[in-house]
Formats: C-alpha cells, sequence, structure tokens
C-alpha cells in the first residue's frame, strides 16, 4: 500500500465521521441503493477521498458547499475529476444546498448519471473518441 494510500484511508474515516448536513441527507438515500446501485461514503482513493462512490456504474459523487468555489478549490477539484477520468471513472457535482432543497431529483439525477455509465459494468470496450462521458456538474 503507497503512503498515500494510508493517509487517505484515515481521512475517509475521519470524513465519515464528520459529515455534513447534506452529505447526511444523501448518504441515507443512497444506502437504500436506488436503481440496485451500491454506494460506498467517503470512499479513499489514491490520495483522494470521494464523498460517494459506486463502482459497478465507476461513478462518483461529490456534494460540494461554497468552498469548492473558493481560493485554489476549484482547480483542486478540476485536477481531482481528471485523474478519475483517466480511470474511467464519471464524476458528478451535487451543490449541497440542491442536495438540501431537492434531494429526490438529485437522486434521480445520480441514477440517470449511474444507468448512463453503465456500459461500463459490463467490460464493454471504452467509448470513442468525443462520445465518452467524463463528468457531469448536476445544474442541468
Amino acid at each position: 500500500m503507497l503512503a498515500g494510500d494510508e493517509r487517505s484511508i484515515g481521512r475517509a474515516r475521519q470524513l465519515r465521521k464528520a459529515m455534513s448536513l447534506p452529505e447526511v441527507l444523501l448518504w441515507q438515500q443512497l444506502q437504500l441503493r436506488p436503481a440496485g446501485m451500491k454506494f460506498r461514503r467517503q470512499h479513499a482513493s489514491a490520495g483522494y477521498v470521494a464523498d460517494f462512490y459506486c463502482h459497478e456504474a465507476r461513478l462518483v459523487v461529490e456534494v460540494d458547499g461554497r468552498g469548492h468555489a473558493m481560493g485554489d478549490a476549484p482547480v483542486h477539484d478540476l485536477a481531482r475529476d481528471a485523474w478519475f477520468a483517466d480511470r474511467g471513472i464519471a464524476t458528478l457535482r451535487l451543490s449541497a444546498e440542491r442536495v438540501l432543497t431537492d434531494i429526490d431529483g438529485c437522486v434521480a439525477t445520480i441514477v440517470a448519471v449511474g444507468q448512463r455509465v453503465t456500459p461500463l459494468r459490463r467490460c464493454a470496450p471504452p467509448p470513442l473518441a468525443g462520445e465518452d462521458f467524463v463528468s457531469w456538474n448536476g445544474k442541468a
């Protein structure tokens, strides 16, 4: 195991104990396995910790509060999303405000995106250039 992995696993454990209200509310819904999708919360992966991760759909779901728009957070988020995308993992970003005001819509969006990347769970060949699904900001 890499040292970065050990640090991110420890950080993931800490984050599980200190989830924000929007993360807790979304986790309560994701534990019900919408559309059969099984999620992990605060999932560590090579120095990064994803808020929620569905391995079968190869989907990371991030709940972004206002802090994600400040300082170097946007640059960090882009680098992190690119790292996941390079590994065939889509990133869906939902605003914390949207989670608080429209949890059902958020879950529906997650299911729709998860089903869109479903071919990856069947070990299909990678999509052709220009047809790949990298990320969605969830604001549609």
